[in-house]
């Protein structure tokens, strides 16, 4: 089997293939022509690989699995040494879970420390004011405050892959033409070379301003604003490794999205889509929320009009940059498109070998 029909089977590019190999994990034969040669056993292990990866697992953690497929086990995790990576990766995660708990609780004793002190009523209060209070008075439960939306809460339920986006890859943004934040009409059908990252999401909120009901129990929802703030940091990179362009998208008007756009200091545009002409063109997952029709989150990877990657769904949103600069850092930059640092100079691509 040849590298790019193991590509296309297995769904990862010829560079991660080329990185698996790297690592001795899929070591394919050499043709006399050098052409590498994939023997049957490499399309069930690049699949291993993905499906551990997808579980946080790192490609070298995905070692004892694809030596048991390559000895001749129908499943990867059938040997000992697989079993002993599952307990390391669980007693990993456990214990991230104990440091994380810890620090949560500490931090929730410190605010309520800080909260009791604040109180007049409270006996902590008093010994700085000098006014003394019993023991038993009762303590006014102090105003909620409304919830920053650029920080996200421990324990939001994360969105399930309900195939929502399955059809996406290998179609065509619309000709449809949307209002931008920086006073630009955007045309989804001709947004030019080189890829595009338009990330779709459902609602940004501003400090001060409840979110609807509920919304932090949707799977999902929460988010928006820190996933701007994320691609907002990594946007000088994600231009270093060929996004030409970045835009995010929702269905709330452009003057709600300029508000967010310049506290943010956005460098890029927010697109305004209140009709959801996108949803009835491409067929994207949506939800109801406070009696509204919103756009559940998700990301378009566009080269020259067409959807080459989705991201969906996507959790959390905070990380998703990264998560795209990744994937863009293990592709090949578009036919005839070179890829540029920071400062704009060209980075030099190694060509596949032949």
């Amino acid at each position: 089997m040849r590298v790019g029909e193991l590509a296309r089977r297995t769904g990862v590019t010829v560079r991660a293939l080329r990185y698996y190999e790297a690592a001795g994990l899929v070591v394919p034969r050499r043709l006399t022509n050098g052409y590498r040669d994939y023997a049957p056993t490499a399309l069930r292990q690049v699949e291993e690989i993905r499906t551990l990866t997808g579980l946080g697992l790192s490609v070298e953690e995905t070692r004892p699995f694809v030596e048991c497929l390559a000895s001749g086990h129908d499943l990867g995790d059938e040997c000992p040494a697989s079993l002993a990576a599952y307990s390391r990766s669980i007693r990993d995660l456990s214990e991230r879970i104990r440091l994380l708990t810890e620090r949560r609780d500490t931090l929730a004793a410190h605010l309520e420390a800080s909260a009791r002190r604040m109180l007049p009523d409270s006996p902590e209060g008093n010994a700085r004011t000098g006014i003394s209070v019993s023991p038993e008075a009762s303590v006014p439960s102090p105003v909620p405050v409304p919830a920053d939306p650029a920080r996200l809460p421990p324990g939001l339920p994360r969105p399930p892959d309900d195939g929502g986006a399955a059809h996406l890859p290998g179609g065509r943004l619309p000709d449809l033409v949307l209002p931008a934040t920086d006073g630009r009409a955007v045309d989804l059908g001709a947004l030019g070379p080189s890829r595009t990252v338009l990330y779709v999401y459902p609602l940004s909120g501003r400090p001060g301003t409840d979110l609807p009901d509920g919304w932090d129990t949707i799977p999902g929802a929460r988010g928006c604003t820190a996933e701007a703030c994320a691609f907002r940091n990594h946007h000088d990179d994600l231009r270093a490794v060929g996004a030409a362009r970045v835009y995010g998208l929702s269905s709330q008007p452009r003057e709600y999205q300029r508000e967010l756009a310049e506290r943010l200091r956005l460098p890029f545009a927010i697109l305004s889509d209140t009709g959801l002409a996108l949803r009835e063109a491409l067929d994207l997952p949506t939800f109801t929320a406070g009696g509204r029709t919103l756009y559940r989150r998700l990301t378009m990877i566009v080269n020259r009009g067409a959807i080459e990657h989705v991201f969906y769904p996507v959790y959390p949103p905070d990380q998703h940059a990264a998560e795209v600069l990744d994937w863009l850092r293990l592709q090949d930059p578009p036919q005839g498109e070179t890829a540029h640092d920071r400062e704009g100079h060209p980075l030099s691509v190694p060509r596949p070998p032949r």
